[in-house]
């Protein structure tokens, strides 16, 4: 399901950046963050067994409760140095032969992290069932990305279950992938509605749409759990943002922005990925795996003997971007990928490692994007408004500046 076509530079003001895109039945507690909203990390966190829960439409989906592995935030003390936010992220969020999905939840577990998956919704629908999908402006069933064979939709559907229970967030990277001037660049805040509301269709009705009866419905309300997506290829997103205020969304990470803490866009939270040092160039790259792919090989399987070097070069730009964050405003890093084996998956190895390096410094929250925004929610929107005017760590210090 490779889609490596060039994508759209998005400037967005980011000069000399190369910006592209890719495309238990006992009740638990939240993790508490401690007295001052950063605190411990999270322990690492294990899928929970639950009963079945209230069914939903067709059985598809059920209210559940409460998801498990939750933090529990409190305000800044005046004059506290805020945490430093890694969001890790991963367009599509589908579970292939290469088993990312399930292989990166039991990294998340070791680290007590939480991502979050953009689920593309027709990665829950047959190819048999295509013609269910009316894309705007598009023939029916069309699809710049394909359909999953049927093997695929089970684990899936399978392994997003899971994911959920084991704390990460399911967002959404809509359905088709439709790029260019011709794709979502070109939809309305309506044709965006449209999307969004097949793509929340998809998963709501897999058990139909399958006719799969031997797996567990999803243990989440999707009406409730989608709060935020990723435009593919980034472009749309003034619209986008419109309908997805319209909807109720808390978020979108769509755009790219530079490393400074977040504001509100048409009433929900920009959490754009951002462009991060790229070591051995004078550039910076958007922080996400095509990105790298594009500005090394060009190709989805470049050159062998390039590809530790590449590697290395991706981890020495993560870990940059985060040092740059960590020792400077404590902006909130988001990171970007999808689970493909591209150059012969030095990508995938490169977010591994650096989740290891981040998770291990004090003050780091490995979290998801809902996540990030109930601290955010919570915070006094003063503090928020300071720490926005901050470029770099506070000259007079934390307790000083945030007194």
């Amino acid at each position: 399901m490779t889609d490596v076509r060039r994508r759209t530079v998005i400037g967005g003001g980011l000069a000399g950046a190369a910006l592209l895109a890719g495309c238990s039945s006992e009740k638990e507690e939240p993790v508490s963050a401690g007295e001052t909203g950063g605190g411990r990390k999270p322990p690492s966190t294990t899928t929970t067994t639950r009963p079945a829960g209230k069914p939903i439409g067709d059985g598809s989906t059920s209210d559940t409760g409460p998801q498990p592995h939750q933090p529990r935030w409190t305000r800044l003390k005046p004059g506290e140095k805020p945490p430093q936010f890694v969001v890790i992220s991963w367009d599509g969020g589908g579970e292939t032969s290469l088993k990312l999905n399930s292989h990166f939840q039991q990294v998340a577990k070791r680290h007590g992290a939480s991502m979050t998956y953009f689920l593309t919704g027709i990665y829950f629908l047959p190819g048999g069932k295509k013609m269910l999908y009316s894309p705007p402006r598009k023939k029916q069933g069309a699809s710049d990305i394909g359909y999953f064979p049927d093997r695929f939709v089970r684990s899936t559907i399978e392994q997003i279950g899971k994911a959920w229970l084991a704390g990460h967030e399911i967002g959404t990277h809509f359905n088709g992938h439709f790029c260019g001037e011709k794709g979502v660049a070109s939809w309305s805040v309506e044709d965006w509605k449209s999307e969004i509301e097949q793509a929340k269709k998809f998963v709501k009705t897999w058990r139909t749409n399958t006719g799969i009866t031997d797996l567990p419905a999803l243990p989440f309300d999707y009406e409730k759990e989608l709060v935020g997506g990723r435009a593919p290829c980034l472009e749309g997103v003034d619209n986008l943002r419109k309908a997805a205020a319209e909807l109720g969304w808390r978020y979108d990470s769509s755009g790219a922005r530079y490393p400074t803490w977040p504001k509100k866009v048409e009433g929900i939270w920009d959490l754009s990925l951002q462009a991060v040092p790229m070591p051995g160039s004078d550039r910076e790259v958007i922080a996400m795996d095509y990105n790298f792919l594009a500005n090394q090989s060009g190709d989805v399987n470049g050159d062998k003997a390039q590809r530790p070097k590449w590697k290395k070069q991706t981890v020495d730009s993560f870990m940059a971007g985060f040092r740059r964050s960590y020792d400077g405003n404590r902006s909130p890093l988001v990171i970007g990928n999808h689970f493909e084996n591209w150059n012969g998956g030095i990508y995938m190895e490169a977010v591994e490692e650096v989740m290891g390096q981040m998770a291990a410094e004090p003050d780091t929250r490995l979290v998801s994007f809902r996540q990030l925004c109930d601290w955010l929610d919570l915070q006094d929107p003063e503090v928020l408004k300071k720490l926005r005017k901050l470029g770099s760590a506070p000259s007079e210090g934390w307790a000083s500046y945030l007194a």
